[in-house]
């Protein structure tokens, strides 16, 4: 996983998690409290209710992306980010800040005033976005959109949001951010459910991960909650999408959001990193073969067997209450496979092993016994 420096700002598996609050100069924008178009009071807001709060990173918004408002074109953008200079003027805390844009004509100007990193709702549908950053040295998000500067976020399936932010490829600096919440008319609650579920393949891309999930729908849903009761669910999810891998968790509950970033931080799976000379050696974060599937493709290109991704993931499984003659039936399949079996008191069995492993372990009993069809349904329940 590579870390990126943001102004001095490390984002990565090697630091803390961090709080990217919002600050909106667009009328537009529907949560309110964050929404200024004067430099001073803005500025007072930013100090105050963002970086004295914890955020380590200050994101303007020119514009809301919400489908329901018409795009503004780079011009208009333009003329808002002189409200956005002046409030980052006039700000005595010390923040890393993000303008919030598609534009690359934007984000030039933006970085070239001061800003130190863009956050890209279109995913570099702009083509020059990254050499502008490259060129700059510029931190930069990479949202998962369509090649479409009018379209921010509208992906749906996982796999289709993983391809998009391949797409267009990434600069030494890009963070990924998958696009939780409904930037399509075909995105469903299901759709970001999964996207979470699978929050881990992301981490296929060697990039710093950002999250926005703060009071969104798919999670108010779960509970029953609306807007204005949906903190609580809000700060369980960014416990685990921390503990899942993202680095960055862009939020307007800066203080509560901090707390709950470093609890998920805090109690995730040890993993071994170093990056001595001449070889380095990480321990992946890899629970299911679709995410081990990621890094061997990462790592191998196209000349990677999909296949082999069973191979990379290991599971441990409880069998019983096994008669005598099923444990030795058990002991037989699991020759020469690779995997194990432990026989233990009252009938009760542990069997582990790779995938593969299993799979051919399974094959090696038969079907129509208690334990062959109690194999097989395991196997039915990964696929």
């Amino acid at each position: 996983m590579r870390n990126v420096d943001a102004a001095g700002l490390g984002i990565g598996d090697d630091y803390p998690p961090r709080v990217m609050g919002v600050l909106n100069v667009s009328d537009e924008s529907p949560y309110k409290p964050s929404v200024f178009d004067d430099a001073d009071e803005a500025a007072e807001y930013v100090d105050r209710d963002l970086i004295d709060e914890g955020a380590d990173i200050v994101d303007v918004g020119l514009e809301t992306a919400n489908k329901r408002f018409d795009v503004l074109p780079a011009e208009a953008e333009l003329e808002r980010l002189e409200t956005a200079v002046e409030t980052m003027a006039s700000t005595s805390g010390d923040a890393v800040w993000s303008i919030e844009t598609r534009y690359s004509e934007v984000a030039a100007a933006a970085l070239d005033a001061g800003f130190d990193m863009v956050n890209d709702v279109c995913g570099f549908a702009d083509p020059e976005m990254p050499r502008v950053c490259a060129e700059r040295d510029a931190a930069v998000v990479k949202m998962a959109s369509p090649p479409d500067l009018e379209r921010p976020g509208a992906v749906e399936e996982v796999d289709d949001i993983y391809e998009a932010l391949q797409r267009g490829g990434l600069t030494e600096k890009t963070i990924v951010d998958p696009a939780f919440g409904g930037w399509s008319e075909a995105k469903t609650l299901d759709h970001d459910r999964e996207t979470f579920h699978r929050l881990r393949e992301f981490r296929g891309l060697g990039r710093p991960i950002l999250v926005s999930i703060n009071r969104k729908n798919f999670l108010k849903a779960v509970a029953g909650r609306d807007t204005e009761g949906a903190l609580p669910v809000s700060l369980a999810a960014t416990s685990m999408a921390v503990e899942r891998g993202a680095h960055v968790v862009r939020t307007h509950d800066v203080a509560e959001t901090r707390d709950a970033a470093l609890i998920g931080s805090e109690f995730r799976r040890p993993r071994h990193r170093e990056r001595s000379e001449p070889v380095g050696v990480e321990e992946l974060d890899v629970t299911t073969p679709r995410e081990a599937a990621r890094h061997l493709e990462r790592v191998g290109g196209e000349s990677v067997d999909p296949a082999a991704a069973n191979g990379c993931v290991a599971r441990v499984l409880e069998l019983g209450p096994l008669g005598g003659d099923e444990m030795a039936v058990l002991d037989d399949a699991c020759a020469g496979t690779g995997a194990t079996a432990v026989a233990g008191t009252g009938g009760r069995a542990v069997v582990a092993g790779t995938l593969d492993a299993l799979d051919s372990v399974r094959s090696a009993t038969d079907d129509t016994t208690p334990l062959g069809r109690a194999l097989g349904r395991y196997f039915e329940s990964q696929l």
